[in-house]
């Protein structure tokens, strides 16, 4: 494999280098006759094949929820080691960093890797069960390493250092100044990540830069492709996570221009009770229409509400806590003879760390080990079962936070059998008093869906699954 030197082009520096036309690749749309096995490999190897083929400085792959992007980013990363290209892999969090470790250790094992961390890092089990792996604050301290991983926030203070590759993980939620600071360290890069997700986020009011080349709040991919239009841009076109029942609902509301397929079918994954559900009223029935076709609305009255809505924090921990009593058995191609949803196969995602907390109070002890989080710390992990307190729950107004067609995305895409969503009535009259009412920017591509279209998308398709509380 040749390495030909490139220059990015990047907010503020000069167009050089070899310009490819731009080839945009991926197998067939949702619903093609190609099994999702034989199209998810087609897109891999077109992938791959771009890699080695030298002719782009860059390559990107979009992929909808649970498609492989690790598994691509691993399997990348070893084939580019074993042809003696030396490589930097940039992840968004040490979570994610600590996890492709792991993977890439497993599938490599003879392969050396460094740890690129913090001076006060404490390599995790999953880093140091592993010979191969070396940990270091500093490159130097990682000389023999095939592949280093670190940060963004982390090789953002490298000074010094230059590689023929670098795979950047969840480039969708990098933001672009993250991208310029690293851009120097590589001359060539893949990029992966999820573009229905969402977008980087920033403390800061970012107001003035809105609409300008060098916008920060663009994701590293945006101003790639600003910048470099000509970059191949490629399609995962299977999730292997969400079943038959919430690829096409996901893909709808989130993904309506490229959309994707389930790798699996209606009746390779099910999820049954081995006790039945006595007494339990609205939440057993809830429940059991989730297990059945995968969704469920568990609707409460309509009602203006605190953001800690403690009505909606219980409704949560009950469906949970209720989900555990029932013994639910989860059936899947991975566990043909069935497996029991234990609590860590349960998540419960909300908008907002207080609404997490009193969830949080509400299970108790005897809702230890189940997952409760923020969207944003939700992103990438993966549960049999989901919980969702809806974001626009007993809302007067809808915030462009809340609108966020990303967040709900996540929320209701971490599941591989089924997501009950908890929300107040009145959403839809909420979304209908309060259309979209953000200013429009000269220069800022339009991004679809907005909050509001995948809002009532996702509503619509609830509509057939709701059970009202009483």
């Amino acid at each position: 494999m040749t390495t030909t030197p490139y220059r990015w082009v990047l907010p503020g520096t000069p167009s050089l280098g070899v310009v490819a036309p731009r080839a945009g690749a991926g197998a067939g749309p949702a619903g093609s006759a190609v099994p999702p096995d034989e199209a998810a490999r087609r897109a891999v190897a077109g992938v791959l094949a771009e890699l080695s083929s030298g002719d782009h400085r860059g390559v990107v792959v979009d992929s909808p929820p649970g498609a492989g992007k690790s598994t691509l980013v691993v399997r990348a990363a070893g084939e580019l080691a074993r042809a003696g290209e030396p490589l930097i892999v940039v992840a968004q969090t040490n979570e994610q960093v600590d996890d492709l470790i792991d993977r890439l250790a497993q599938a490599e094992p003879d392969l050396p890797i460094g740890r690129l961390s913090a001076n006060d890092y404490t390599a995790s089990e999953r880093v140091r069960h592993y010979s191969t792996v070396r940990v270091a604050a500093k490159v130097a301290d990682l000389g023999g390493s095939s592949v280093i991983i670190g940060t963004a926030a982390k090789w953002a203070m490298v000074p010094e250092g230059r590689w023929p590759w670098a795979i950047v993980d969840e480039a969708y939620q990098m933001r672009s100044d993250a991208l310029l600071r690293v851009a120097g360290r590589f001359d060539r890069a893949l990029f992966v990540g999820d573009p229905g997700q969402l977008d980087p986020f920033s403390t800061v009011e970012t107001e003035r830069w809105v609409g300008l080349t060098w916008d920060p709040m663009q994701s590293a991919v945006a101003a790639l492709l600003r910048h470099n239009p000509e970059l191949p841009v490629h399609r995962l076109p299977v999730s292997w996570r969400l079943p038959a029942s919430a690829a096409p609902v996901v893909a709808e509301a989130f993904y309506p221009f490229t959309g994707f397929s389930a790798g699996t079918t209606e009746a390779q994954r099910s999820l049954s009770f081995t006790t039945a559900g006595l007494g339990g009223g609205p939440v057993d029935e809830a429940l059991e229409l989730a297990a059945s076709t995968g969704w469920a609305l568990y609707e409460l009255p309509a009602r203006h509400t605190l953001r800690t809505d403690a009505e909606a924090a219980a409704a949560c921990a009950r469906l949970a806590l209720r989900l555990l009593e029932r013994g639910a058995v989860a059936v899947s191609e991975r566990d043909p003879a069935g497996r029991p949803v234990t609590a860590d196969r349960i998540a419960i995602g909300a908008a907002h760390r207080d609404q997490v907390a009193a969830i949080r109070s509400q299970l108790g002890p005897a809702g230890a080990g189940i997952t409760v989080d923020t969207a944003n710390r939700l992103q990438g992990r993966e549960y049999d079962v989901t919980i969702v307190l809806h974001p626009l729950s007993g809302r007067r107004d809808a915030t462009a936070f809340h609108l966020e067609a990303g967040r709900l995305c996540v929320l209701t895409s971490r599941h591989r059998h089924a997501c009950v969503v908890v929300a107040r009535a009145g959403i839809a009259e909420l979304l209908d008093a309060h259309p979209s009412t953000e200013p429009v920017h000269l220069n800022v591509p339009v991004k679809f869906p907005d909050g509001w279209e995948a809002n009532q998308a996702m509503l619509a398709r609830l509509a057939a699954h709701r059970t009202t509380a009483r």
